[in-house]
Formats: structure tokens, C-alpha cells, sequence
């Protein structure tokens, strides 16, 4: 450890800036190097609530023919389950958050070109709403930089595709940072470069400015012991060798659910955090095996997670 880096209590930096106010010792870093929080799911606050949203087509058929002959006792199964962040993309970015998980898709039977988010349901938000939205916080932070993970894609076809790639092109401009081995701070703020944008299709591969799609760990768990256990055998095996994230995400299945009728993901995944948070402070950043880069999770916003995640980069040679 450095000792310049050692005197710096790194959780306690003010989390809307925190990347500007590491210490230089970590300037020359890769980012894909470096601890850095995220947030699972990062658009499911604005899940539209008012039933207007079809459920989402990946959906099973028994859920989807509940859900049209019962919508008043399905629904509220369906919200408490699939909102996996109730703070905005801005207080979210004002709290440390630096990786979105956005998962796209277009609503069926819609004769628009609107893209929108979605998780069982569709959002009230659109795609370029959001986007604009995180331009504008970004101009106000200068030195923070976002890695967004475009994902998931449900309903796009090949001309929806191109236009979600124009879109992002417009709102973002130079500040998109193109395809690179190693990116650190020092080099994206000498350029003026702060959003990395990873996509999950073959348009990336003809495109400098869509970075190839950042590999998500999911351990598909509804217990935090039985998650980081998952964790732990992975790690084993090394990790990618350029930027990838590790979910602390729980998932709830059917049994679980059945079995706890009257909670929510929240209430499951708020028992969870102390042990998982305590599994979190044992991480290691870095580049040897076993060493972890993007760590996201539910709820991001509540509790220690992200001043937790942001402190292990005390850890870094």
C-alpha cells in the first residue's frame, strides 16, 4: 500500500466526487483495476406503477395470464419484486454509484421509436430521458467518470438498434471514451472523456466508441451464504482481464416468495447486506486472481455499500 494512499480514508471522501478526489497515487490506476460501485437493475425506480405497462414479455406465460385476469392482486406481487432501486439515476450518481446496469427494450405494440428500461414491467422513463439526465450531472461533475452497460436488449430490431447507438452518440459527444486496453483518471481527464459505454451486441464490434459487453458474475442466489460461496469458487479461477462485475444482487425464486408473502426484494435483500457487506470488506481491487473490479448491488444508496466498495481501493500496490 502507498502511504499517500494510506492516509486518506477513502470512505469518508464526499461520494458525488469521489473519483476527483482520490489520491494521484491512484491516477495512473486502470480503471478495471480499481473498486468501483454499481447499482444492479439501476432504472427499476421509475417501473410504471399505474399498470399501464404490459408485463415484460420474458416473463413466464403463467405470470402473464395471472397478471391479465388478476392484475389488481398480481401487480403488487410483481412491483415488490422487481424494483431493485427506489433512488433516481441522480441521487444514485450524487451517492458514488459509477456503473449502470441498463437493461433496453421496446414496449410491444408500440408504433413510437421510444426505448425504455424494464424489469417484469416497462419504465415511465425513456432511454433518452435517462441519458440526458446523467449528461447534465455529468457536466456539473467534470472528473467523475460512469461506465454504462447497455444490456438485456428485449424488442429492438436492427433499426432500433442504430438509433439507440445515435442517440448516445448525440447526448454524450466527447465525452464517450473510445475502445482502449487500459484506461485510467489521468488519461480520460487529459482528454476530457467520462462515460464508457459497454454493449451487448455485434453492433459494438463496428462501432470505436461501444466497449464490448462487461461481464456480469450473477450467482443466481437468494441467500448471501450460498452467493458467496459461488463468489469464492469463482474468484478461484481468476478474473476477465479487462473490466467485469461482480453482483451481489439476490435473486428470489418461486419457494422464496411463496414462503415470505408478505415481503418485498427489499425487505430480502436489506437482511442480507450485513453479511454481505461484511464478505465485501475482504475484497481485494487489483489485477492478480482472486482480486475483484466492479462490485453492484440492490438498494445501493441504503446503508455502507458503496463507501465500503470505494475504501478497498486502499488495498491497491
Amino acid at each position: 500500500m502507498t502511504s499517500e494512499v494510506s492516509q486518506v480514508s477513502l470512505s469518508e471522501l464526499p461520494m458525488d466526487n469521489w473519483m476527483s478526489h482520490l489520491p494521484s497515487a491512484l491516477w495512473d490506476t486502470p480503471l478495471c483495476h480499481m473498486a468501483i460501485p454499481g447499482s444492479h437493475n439501476t432504472m427499476t425506480y421509475s417501473l410504471d406503477k399505474n399498470d399501464r405497462s404490459p408485463v415484460d414479455f420474458t416473463q413466464p406465460d403463467m405470470l402473464k395470464k395471472l397478471d391479465k385476469y388478476m392484475k389488481p392482486i398480481i401487480r403488487p406481487f410483481v412491483y415488490k419484486w422487481a424494483i431493485a432501486q427506489d433512488s433516481s439515476i441522480r441521487e444514485q450518481l450524487d451517492s458514488g454509484v459509477r456503473y449502470c446496469d441498463l437493461r433496453i427494450a421496446h414496449r410491444p405494440n408500440d408504433s413510437s421509436n421510444d426505448l425504455y428500461f424494464y424489469h417484469g414491467v416497462y419504465t415511465t422513463i425513456t432511454v433518452e430521458m435517462a441519458l440526458e439526465e446523467i449528461r447534465e450531472w455529468l457536466d456539473v461533475h467534470p472528473k467523475e467518470v460512469v461506465i454504462l452497460s447497455f444490456s438485456h436488449f428485449l424488442g429492438l430490431n436492427q433499426d432500433l438498434h442504430t438509433l439507440l447507438v445515435s442517440t448516445i452518440k448525440s447526448v454524450f459527444g466527447s465525452k464517450l471514451c473510445p475502445k482502449m486496453e487500459y484506461v485510467t483518471l489521468q488519461k480520460l481527464w487529459s482528454q476530457g472523456h467520462q462515460v464508457i459505454v459497454s454493449y451487448e451486441h455485434d453492433i459494438a464490434n463496428h462501432q470505436g466508441e461501444l466497449w464490448f459487453h462487461i461481464p456480469y458474475w450473477w450467482a443466481n442466489k437468494c441467500k448471501a451464504e450460498a452467493l458467496i460461496e459461488e463468489f469464492e469458487r469463482r474468484k478461484q479461477n481468476g478474473r476477465p482481464g479487462s473490466f467485469f462485475v461482480t453482483g451481489i444482487n439476490l435473486t428470489e425464486d418461486l419457494k422464496y416468495i411463496c414462503s415470505h408473502p408478505t415481503d418485498s426484494l427489499k425487505d430480502m435483500v436489506m437482511s442480507a447486506y450485513p453479511a454481505l457487506l461484511s464478505w465485501v470488506k475482504q475484497q481485494k481491487p487489483g489485477s492478480s486472481t482472486g482480486s475483484l473490479n466492479i462490485i453492484a448491488g440492490d438498494f445501493v444508496t441504503e446503508g455502507w455499500f458503496i463507501p465500503t466498495v470505494i475504501a478497498l481501493n486502499e488495498n491497491l500496490p
